[in-house]
């Protein structure tokens, strides 16, 4: 009996007293090095595609200036590894390790970080004029500054929270449907098997949603430092 509603999402496979948990995150490296000696596929011709796109799309939110030659894939990469793990996170037995602060935090905070480093240092007065927006009468300046200070100083924390929370939601959704499987009559399992594989639909829609708007947000956030 689970003493917590939360209670299954934690971190408990262990192999010989062996953490298992956090493997899931780093299965997709083993797969990679594949797709530069195996044919090209069908279903590596479409993703490839799908990265082109994403390329174009990430560069033209960034900028065409030289200094930023190259970024677009690092989002490309962020992009690829977040929706990696948040379909493992759909296998049964799986941790969700995009489910977890831990993860996405350790994810947001260094970018955050580096932009606004970047940008302080670089390109000071740019930073200092953002804080301020355009057309602002002189007499609100100061509570702007401090709205967008804030709003500046939390987007770590709600880039980090939005992805867990959406990957918690919907996991936590099928784990108490799945639980009154044992207790219902053969009609009324066959609604709840349809609502799971519908839910399920819905978590791989919202796993490909959920880190595109990582990414995006990152991207938009990297552009404003320049």
């Amino acid at each position: 009996m689970m003493t917590n509603l939360f209670s299954v999402f934690d971190p408990s496979t262990t192999f010989n007293n062996m953490s298992l948990n956090w493997i899931s995150t780093s299965i997709g490296l083993l797969l990679i090095p594949t797709s530069f000696w195996l044919i090209p596929s069908r279903h590596f011709m479409l993703w490839n595609k799908m990265l082109l796109n994403l390329h174009k799309e990430f560069k033209t939110l960034i900028g065409y200036k030289s200094i930023n030659k190259g970024s677009s894939f690092i989002f490309i990469s962020l992009f690829s590894i977040i929706m990696f793990n948040n379909f493992l996170g759909l296998f049964p037995y799986i941790f969700t390790s995009t489910s977890h602060m831990a993860m996405t935090l350790s994810l947001a905070l260094p970018l955050w970080l580096s932009f606004m480093i970047f940008g302080w240092i670089n390109n000071t007065q740019h930073m200092f004029a953002h804080l301020v927006p355009q057309g602002t009468p002189a007499v609100l300046m100061p509570f702007m500054v401090c709205i967008e200070t804030i709003s500046n100083i939390i987007r770590p924390g709600t880039l980090a929270v939005r992805l867990a929370a959406n990957m918690i939601a919907g996991h936590l959704l099928l784990t108490l449907l799945g639980n009154t499987g044992p207790s219902l009559t053969i009609s009324l399992l066959t609604i709840l098997v349809s609502t799971q594989i519908a839910l399920l639909v819905l978590e791989s829609a919202v796993a490909i949603i959920q880190s595109y708007v990582f990414a995006v947000l990152s991207t938009l956030y990297s552009s404003e430092v320049n």
